[in-house]
């Protein structure tokens, strides 16, 4: 858990991901377009990967992958994400984190 939060206050927008996951992929593409460069952590190429994992289930997110820190605090998964994505609260959110200045 000291891992996940250490790793997620580090840049303004922090992923963790699996390369094989599609949902992971899309996520990370949206901050992309959005101008944002997060910091990635694919999971699944980690030696530490699979506690990772359990924590970030620990957290809430369920399933474990994407889960997206924005401002160092968990926003979600993917559902989340797209969620404030649609509303228009994402783009607050990253310019309160640093993320983008626009």
């Amino acid at each position: 858990m000291d891992r996940v939060a250490k790793l997620a206050s580090q840049k303004a927008v922090v992923i963790f991901s699996k390369s094989s996951c599609c949902m992971c992929h899309a996520i990370k593409r949206l901050f992309y377009e959005q101008g944002v460069s997060p910091a990635i952590y694919e999971l699944d190429e980690d030696s530490r990967g699979k506690e990772m994992e359990w924590a970030l289930v620990r957290l809430g997110c369920n399933p474990s992958v994407p889960a997206v820190f924005i401002g160092g605090k968990f926003v979600g998964s993917a559902n989340t994400v797209m969620t404030l994505q649609l509303n228009g609260s994402l783009k607050k959110l990253l310019k309160d984190a640093g993320a983008i200045w626009l």
